[in-house]
């Protein structure tokens, strides 16, 4: 052997070497039901959404549930969530369809709430540049499920057919273009909340829509999901 097709196959089997560690050593990501996700600005980064044993509840666009990749109903999931061990620390991530109707997602939040989760992520996409074939982190908003009362919180309302939600600010009608503006001139620190209200008829990309821009105004956000319009 010529010494370099000896050093061509040694550099060869170095890199094949150093591809087989790299992938032994990456977390391997959980398999999930594919959705729609509404689209965010101000969502963080959730790297354990992609841990195997992640707790992810998928709302598809025509409502079915998913716990993981198993198809559920809401009383089943209600079942394995008490069946499924967890760690104390350990997050829910909420996996929902953009045209999925708010309803659909109320009826995933009913029992996790049920299942004594103070605050869920909801997982969102989210504009990123970045090249091609480079493995993306998931990108969520954590929000509350209580509900902290309308003293003091601000109160958004989605109302209307799924063609076009209705917006209100503490009963003010609102465009979706100056929603932003009006919330980031009352919310004056992380402590104000956001209280998101909507029917069940509303798409959740407008919910989501809405979350997003509380956040990005720096309050926390509400989502009480016993509360109906």
């Amino acid at each position: 052997m010529s010494y370099l097709r000896f050093v061509c196959l040694l550099a060869s089997t170095l890199a094949t070497a150093a591809v087989l560690m790299a992938v032994a050593q990456s977390p391997a990501l959980q398999r999930g039901i594919s959705v729609q996700m509404a689209v965010t600005n101000n969502a963080a980064t959730m790297p354990d959404a992609d841990n195997q044993n992640a707790w992810i509840v998928t709302v598809a666009a025509d409502g079915n549930l998913y716990f993981g990749i198993d198809p559920v109903t809401r009383d089943g999931l209600a079942e394995v969530m008490i069946r499924t061990p967890r760690n104390r620390e350990q997050k829910l991530y909420i996996k929902a369809d953009a045209r999925a109707q708010f309803a659909s997602v109320k009826a995933a939040l009913g029992p996790v709430r049920a299942s004594n989760f103070e605050d869920v992520v909801l997982l969102a996409s989210q504009p990123a540049s970045h090249a091609d074939g480079t493995m993306v982190p998931p990108k969520g908003i954590e929000v509350q499920l209580g509900n902290p009362g309308s003293g003091g919180a601000i109160v958004v309302r989605l109302s209307g057919p799924a063609q076009g939600s209705t917006l209100t600010v503490n009963d003010r009608r609102v465009t979706s273009t100056e929603f932003g503006s009006t919330l980031k001139s009352i919310v004056h620190s992380h402590a104000q909340v956001v209280r998101v209200e909507a029917n069940d008829a509303v798409p959740f990309g407008d919910v989501m829509h809405v979350i997003d821009e509380a956040h990005a105004a720096g309050a926390t956000v509400a989502l009480p999901i016993y509360h109906s319009l």
